[in-house]
């Protein structure tokens, strides 16, 4: 692995879970990889689990951390050929060179603007560092991806998992913000690359990418496509037809006791309760959410350590 930039970097998915998972057991076996290595975290917007864990992630592997809020310092140009006369300070070509210098591996952090489909689809910021820096560039959520999410997402349905191939509905819920596609999109080409019944619902007008999508199931009645589900994954996401908009916030949608039955719920976090999910059902055993956000730490760490033994 050369790069993380989304969840196909991962050649052979199921051996990295289970690599992942053996990390769990001994988080420091590896920490001489890190030793006088550097993570530079770069985020162009706020963190919490992110940031927190890929920290974490890192220094369980002996690596030194230097974090810097992109937009608390200076805006940076992605365009070529742009005359720099307004109010960038500094080119995409010059910054991701000189972080390299301080750098043995960078971690970016950059969510869409949700206004032009084209542009976020080109997801320019990340793929400008892969493009110009000389280190290898970590995926912390692009304007399309959150493999690291995704990558967790994997890890905790496997490790919860009693059956051989479970059912997994990925579902839809209202949400008052336009929030972008990215932890759909990775959990859904996450879902297609394991052993899993994989379908995902949501209310018309809400369809995803047909390039994510592929030949997924989706169903527009949630009931019927919440029916003896194992595990049924909470997420919202803007229209992608209608981009970035709202269309919807029925409450008919949110996710409740009665919808999941014995199914784990999963979600990415953070999570607006009585919103998204039932409070009685974040508060029941059938939420996942703390352990499955213990996870980021390991699912990063693995990542990291693999793109580590590759230099």
């Amino acid at each position: 692995m050369k790069n993380y930039i989304d969840i196909s970097d991962i050649e052979n998915l199921p051996k990295i879970i289970q690599e992942a998972i053996s990390l769990k057991k001994d988080p420091f076996q590896h920490d001489h990889l890190g030793k006088h290595k550097t993570l530079v975290m770069l985020f162009f917007n706020s963190s919490l689990r992110t940031r927190l864990s890929t920290e974490k992630a890192a220094k369980n592997l002996g690596m030194d951390v230097m974090i810097l809020n992109i937009n608390n310092t200076w805006n940076l140009e992605f365009k070529d050929g742009t005359i720099m006369n307004l109010q960038t300070a500094e080119h995409i070509k010059e910054a991701a060179q000189v972080i390299s210098q301080y750098a043995d591996i960078i971690a970016v952090r950059a969510f869409p603007g949700l206004k032009n489909k084209e542009e976020d689809a080109a997801d320019h910021v990340i793929h400008s560092f892969k493009k110009y820096a000389t280190v290898p560039i970590v995926n912390m959520e692009s304007a399309t991806a959150h493999p690291l999410q995704a990558l967790t997402d994997a890890i905790t349905i496997t490790e919860i998992t009693t059956k051989k191939k479970p059912k997994v509905v990925l579902s839809w819920a209202p949400h008052p913000k336009a929030l972008p596609h990215a932890v759909a999109n990775s959990f859904i080409k996450t879902m297609q690359s394991l052993e899993v019944d994989f379908s995902i619902t949501h209310p018309e007008g809400y369809d995803l990418s047909p390039k994510i999508i592929k030949n997924t199931v989706v169903s527009y009645n949630q009931k019927e496509a919440l029916k003896d589900a194992d595990i049924v994954y909470v997420k919202n996401w803007s229209s992608y037809d209608t981009y970035g908009q709202v269309l919807n916030q029925d409450p008919n949608w949110m996710i409740t006791k009665d919808k999941i039955g014995d199914a784990s719920c999963m979600h990415c976090l953070p999570v607006r309760r009585n919103i998204v999910i039932e409070g009685a059902v974040l508060d029941s055993k059938n939420a996942i959410v703390i352990e499955q956000a213990n996870n980021r730490t390991y699912a990063a760490q693995i990542v990291l350590k693999k793109l580590l033994e590759n230099q």
